[in-house]
């Protein structure tokens, strides 16, 4: 293990870096500045955070929210890493004492806002830690907020630049989970960086699970069901401060722990609701895009549109608040043709005529995306300049194709037609004139006189747009980025046309689409996992921390399949720092323990199709909804029920039998025994099934083998 990896598992608990962090601390550390563009996820905070422990000085951390540099140097200190904050939330006294302890050389990390640090006092305060012990490093985090091309673009992070002039020889790493080339370029010109060097790793989050549903006239039940159906913390994103009150508001009536979130509510109503949400006192966040940078929870399990986003980049970032701890999470998006209305008429508010036009072409995008058929990765990355060559496995697009096609003949129509108009026009046009149209504009630049005028009459528009966002999407044409849409023929273009190419693409069919299921835990584990995740909610309300900041998820579920019983095991986990199994290990290790006592039979291993009947129990479906659902007879259904609850698995006999007939059918077990179904309901009577007498029989004997055991 080299020096790296000894210090990266001594202070933050993990065995290894992730894609393009090592490379990155390697260059902070030789003193050069750097550009890290990195989705989310993807441990950019690590990137400056142990550099700023292995290098001599104060490390300096631009952050745009108070929340989110509350929520860092909270989880720093909880590692047992000196950090601190000075921003306007603290008082007077508060920000004295801070500073005196910076003074003193105490602390390795400085959160700073940047309107802060730019401010002549701020400066100063620098210039003499800098003269006193140095400064080892200034990180700009959320750095595409300095240029006006991004798309949270913030006035204040433009006065950044003074930093180079002031602190020449301090290196600069500028951080980002999404910037194209353009906002690249700007970063690094904005903040005067030294030939830094660039690191771009992939946008892809292999983990996420993408969909879009198209949004049903009672939309909320769709959203109701969907969260009702979810395990662990999720954000509901809306448009609108009022659509967000209302959501959050029947999510609350229909038993589901939710609250709302927007830039009209206090500040301090806003704090503290996300604190309740960090420390999974509620289960869903129902916000405005005012939710966003400040949330740097990483066990989101699923995020929600339940409107359409205004752009590609801003899903990509919102979505990407799921599985930031790389463990599985789904986002889904509702999409109906009534959002884009509501996006058009606020994009018509804008006063700048430009950015009316660019912000039209961004919510095409967007569309484009919502009613793509190719895999949604593919769509994503090609977004950001990063090709990805489909089938990813983890989206509704790949886990439920639409049938895939040779479109060459089509594409090489439409091509053509793109050739032939000398590369000046948009989708639209080029289709119009396929189809024959008669409309002014064709006539007036003589289109209608094209050899390609009217040769795709056979196909309907919907099929040939279909047609070109596919060839958009896999890289087989271009488009221009200035609003206007003009679509570009590139090389991959010339080889279909020169009949050196295929395409095929996916076409459009109606289909029921379903999330799928990523359970990498066998059932004991699984239940193992349950109690370890209440213990650390239990110790993180004691302490006033958010759960993950005990532990994160990936740790839990690593603790729940090994089942270490000792310090030592418990040791080797990933994300176990010193620190952490001196304050917790105890806790932990007492809690599998437990479990292992408890639990000295051996749980058999269900087969695969008794595995799917379990997963959808556990989602709460009657016998009846599974077997429709699986297309099976309910009686199959409830053999494979009364099986898996024989054989220990995690499921409520209350689920199926209520719990006064239950006591009737165990008592009437417990006279005549268990041999003979038939018995038992000759004994009961009519007025009780087969059925609910097989689950309640299968209880009773489960019962009788732990007693047996014991």
């Amino acid at each position: 293990m080299s020096d790296l990896e000894t210090a990266l598992k001594q202070s933050f608990g993990y065995e290894s870096f992730r894609p393009g962090q090592k490379e990155i601390i390697s260059a902070v550390l030789a003193q050069q500045d750097v550009l890290a563009v990195m989705p989310t996820g993807g441990g950019k905070s690590l990137c400056y955070q142990l550099p700023a422990l292995l290098k001599p000085g104060l490390a300096v951390v631009v952050s745009p929210l108070i929340a989110l540099m509350q929520d860092q140097v909270e989880s720093l200190q909880n590692n047992g890493i000196a950090a601190t904050f000075l921003n306007s939330s603290l008082t007077a006294q508060e920000a004295r004492s801070r500073r005196l302890s910076i003074l003193q050389g105490h602390i390795s990390l400085l959160y700073l806002a940047p309107e802060k640090l730019v401010s002549s006092s701020c400066k100063n305060f620098l210039h003499s830690i800098q003269d006193k012990y140095g400064l080892s490093l200034f990180a700009i985090d959320e750095a595409h907020c300095i240029s006006e091309w991004g798309h949270d673009f913030r006035p204040e992070y433009r006065q950044l630049k003074t930093l180079r002039s002031h602190f020449p020889r301090v290196p600069m790493i500028a951080l980002t989970a999404t910037a194209t080339e353009r906002v690249r370029d700007d970063i690094i010109h904005q903040l005067t960086l030294k030939q830094p060097k660039i690191q771009i790793t992939s946008f892809n989050r292999p983990n996420l699970y993408y969909e879009v549903q198209p949004k049903k006239r009672q939309h909320y039940n769709q959203l109701f069901k969907f969260i009702r159906h979810q395990n662990g913390s999720g954000i509901v994103y809306c448009l609108s401060r009022r659509r967000v009150e209302e959501v959050a508001f029947r999510l609350r009536k229909d038993g589901i722990s939710a609250l709302p979130y927007h830039a009209g509510m206090s500040d301090g109503n806003r704090s503290d609701y996300q604190t309740r949400f960090l420390r999974d006192d509620v289960q869903v966040i129902v916000a405005t895009i005012a939710f966003g940078m400040g949330i740097d929870k990483p066990d989101i399990r699923f995020v929600v549109h339940y409107d359409l986003p205004r752009n590609l980049e801003n899903y990509y970032q919102e979505a990407g608040r799921a599985g930031r701890d790389n463990e599985p999470a789904q986002c889904l998006l509702l999409f109906g043709s009534k959002d884009i209305r509501t996006i058009e008429y606020l994009i018509a508010q804008k006063e700048d005529e430009k950015s009316q036009r660019l912000a039209r072409q961004q919510l095409r995008k967007m569309i484009d995306y919502a009613e793509g058929t190719d895999c949604r990765r593919t769509i994503q990355l090609n977004y950001f300049g990063e090709h990805f060559s489909g089938n990813c496995g983890n989206c509704d697009n790949c886990l439920t194709p639409k049938p895939i096609e040779d479109w060459t003949i089509e594409a090489q129509k439409f091509l053509s037609c793109v050739a032939r108009c000398r590369e000046r026009f948009g989708m639209t046009h080029i289709i119009s004139i396929l189809r024959g149209s008669k409309n002014k504009k064709i006539e007036q630049n003589g289109h209608h006189l094209l050899s390609t005028y009217g040769i795709g009459k056979e196909q309907s528009f919907d099929a040939w747009r279909n047609l070109a966002r596919s060839l958009l999407h896999q890289g087989l044409m271009t488009e221009t980025t200035d609003g206007y849409r003009i679509l570009k023929l590139n090389q991959r273009s010339w080889e279909i046309l020169r009949q050196k190419r295929t395409v095929y693409i996916a076409v459009p069919k109606s289909s029921s689409q379903k999330t799928g299921s990523n359970k990498d835990l066998d059932l004991d584990s699984q239940q193992l996992l349950i109690r370890l995740r209440k213990k650390r909610k239990r110790l993180a309300d004691a302490q006033h921390l958010a759960p993950y900041m005990i532990f994160a998820d990936t740790t839990l579920k690593q603790m729940a399949k090994a089942k270490p019983t000792s310090l030592n095991l418990l040791a080797d986990l990933s994300g176990v720092t010193e620190h952490k199994l001196n304050e917790y290990g105890e806790a932990f290790i007492s809690e599998i323990q437990a479990f292992l006592h408890e639990t000295r039979l051996p749980i058999p291993v269900p087969s695969q199709t008794k595995m799917k009947t379990l997963r959808l129990a556990q989602q709460g479906y009657s016998i009846e909804e599974i077997a429709a659902t699986r297309g099976v007879k309910p009686e199959t259904i409830a053999n494979h029920v009364s099986e898996l609850i024989e054989m220990n698995q995690p499921l409520k006999l209350e689920q199926f039998v209520p719990k006064y007939e239950q006591t009737i059918i165990w008592e009437t077990i417990t006279v005549v025994g268990d041999q003979s179904l038939k018995t038992i309901r000759e004994a009961l009577g009519e007025a009780y099934s087969y059925q609910q007498i097989k689950l309640v029989r299968a209880w009773w004997r489960r019962k009788q083998n732990q007693l047996s055991s014991t």
